[in-house]
């Protein structure tokens, strides 16, 4: 909080904060009493080696959710050019992580709510290259869905509790946008075309299984940097 107040370390300060930047101080500081997330504080936070803009509205980007991006990407490898879909794209850190491996892929991010996509609309810079596909003809397709579910969202800790909703809530087993993923995106890439979810850490087994269900093979999971459940993967036939 010092370092946004002030404009530098705490530690080499030598001189008292001015009115200004004490002001600036005390607000911050009322507002992370107050549970703000600290993300939105700063009005950006890393993700793998760039920052994203972000704040009130859009799901933060996680440190977890970088291992999706790059199992994503390991997914794509052989591919030329290869044709990407982010789902659900919120700040468009997955959908810009995985064209930072791979800088030849054309990447489409699509995101519903208008104050997650004035995010979007701020990173796309980093190179996020927006086009449009042929049906049939994705390469990969990659999303951090909504996936808490009803008990999860009654039990939020007061930061993820100010956090958008509708980044997070998935019905009452947390598995709506998974099952409508399965059932209904195959269509969309082209044969031996790659998925790859972000998962919550106890959902492995019941994502499998309706991605199983739904023929989609070669299906596996990534463990995140916590040793947790948290990307799963697939290929369509």
């Amino acid at each position: 909080l010092f370092r946004l107040a002030a404009g530098g370390d705490a530690r080499l300060a030598d001189a008292p904060l001015g009115a200004e930047q004490a002001e600036r101080m005390e607000s911050l500081t009322a507002r992370r009493a107050a549970r703000e997330p600290l993300q939105y504080l700063c009005g950006s936070w890393p993700f793998l080696d760039f920052e994203l803009a972000v704040g009130p509205g859009v799901l933060c980007p996680r440190a977890d959710t970088e291992v999706v991006a790059e199992a994503a990407a390991g997914m794509l490898a052989g591919v030329e050019a290869p044709q990407v879909l982010d789902l659900c794209a919120g700040t468009g850190c997955l959908g810009l992580g995985v064209k930072r491996f791979c800088p030849a892929a054309q990447v489409t991010s699509l995101e519903k709510s208008p104050a997650a996509y004035r995010y979007l609309e701020q990173n796309a810079h980093l190179s996020l290259v927006l086009t449009i596909t042929p049906e049939g003809q994705l390469d990969l397709i990659v999303s951090n869905p909504p996936y808490l579910t009803a008990a999860e969202m009654g039990a939020l800790q007061p930061e993820v509790a100010q956090e958008p909703a509708m980044a997070l809530e998935a019905g009452e087993d947390g598995l709506v946008f998974y099952r409508a993923i399965a059932e209904h995106y195959q269509k969309a890439l082209r044969p031996g075309g790659a998925l790859a979810l972000e998962i919550g850490w106890q959902q492995r087994e019941a994502v499998t299984a309706l991605l199983a269900a739904n023929g989609w093979t070669e299906i596996a999971c990534r463990k995140d940097f916590g040793g947790n459940d948290r990307c799963v993967m697939a290929r369509k036939q």
